[in-house]
């Protein structure tokens, strides 16, 4: 039976984000990352003072990686960018989709090679507009296309396994990996069938004990799931559309959520009023930290 956990945690920021998501978390500066996507924003958290930042992007993005104390990688909209972390600036790295106008970035993480992945999607969410890219260095792969919306993109702790969703299927993949270089060396298989139930699978981050904790859109939740696919416990989220999870800590061993208030007029936020907040789920887990994309 799969264990119901009601949420012990905290609220870590209460703006009411239109599209929170693609958090991340820098264990060297202590810092929390996320960004409100169809806002253009990018938001910082510094844990160890508490003082937050908003920083207005030109663009929509959604998914950040360290690089080193001076830069960042961003997924974006326009391609990928190199953001100066003082600063602010961003310099254009490598495009992804130069002649899809229609598309934006979506889920992304990386892998514990140093490479990423990163995944794009209509901006109206038509069928099959996006792709999941393998990004090692400059060099661009497509690994998978005609999803509509990806998203739980995370790795096994050694690298060798990988997981995607395109949310609208609702089933979760699994592909076997080269642990050195992040690049699929089979086919993708369906690990994790939730066609039939209510709530999309969302955000993702796995375990050091191989275990997936997944967002559920739509429900209020993350799921934690076995490497197998058995459902091992839902913890409840304060917002019904809560899209994505992250270690952090500098032991990785708490949980932060964002969720959205996307299409919600003032009815449904009255009846969701901590959507587009950012959590603590309160909890203790084994996480991982995210190593640095290697330019």
């Amino acid at each position: 039976m799969t264990e119901i956990h009601a949420f012990a945690g905290s609220t870590l920021c209460t703006a009411t984000l239109e599209l929170g998501e693609g958090p991340t978390y820098d264990a060297v500066t202590d810092t929390l990352w996320w960004f409100n996507i169809k806002g253009k924003q990018l938001h910082e958290l510094d844990l160890a003072t508490g003082d937050k930042s908003v920083h207005a992007l030109p663009m929509m993005a959604s998914v950040l990686a360290r690089i080193d104390d001076a830069r960042q990688l961003l997924v974006t909209e326009d391609g990928l960018f190199i953001r100066d972390t003082a600063s602010g600036a961003l310099t254009p790295y490598v495009a992804i989709e130069p002649d899809k106008p229609g598309n934006r970035s979506n889920d992304g993480r990386m892998h514990p090679s140093g490479a990423l992945w990163a995944s794009t999607m209509g901006k109206k969410a038509e069928t099959g507009a996006g792709a999941i890219y393998h990004v090692a260095g400059s060099r661009v792969t497509r690994l998978f296309d005609n999803l509509s919306i990806p998203n739980a993109i995370c790795f096994s702790p050694d690298g060798r396994t990988g997981y995607f969703v395109d949310t609208v299927v609702n089933q979760l993949m699994y592909v076997d990996l080269d642990p050195s270089t992040g690049l699929p060396t089979g086919a993708p298989s369906v690990l994790i069938d939730r066609s039939a139930e209510d709530g999309g699978m969302d955000g993702a981050v796995c375990d050091a004990e191989g275990r997936i904790w997944n967002a559920c859109w739509g429900q209020g939740a993350v799921d934690v799931y076995s490497a197998q696919g058995t459902h091992l416990a839902r913890y409840d989220v304060p917002a019904q559309q809560s899209s994505c999870p992250v270690f952090f800590g500098k032991d990785a061993d708490r949980m932060a959520v964002t969720s959205a208030a996307e299409g919600y007029d003032a009815a449904a936020l009255a009846s969701d009023p901590k959507a587009g907040h950012t959590f603590d789920l309160g909890i203790a887990v084994p996480g991982v930290l995210d190593v640095a994309f290697k330019l």
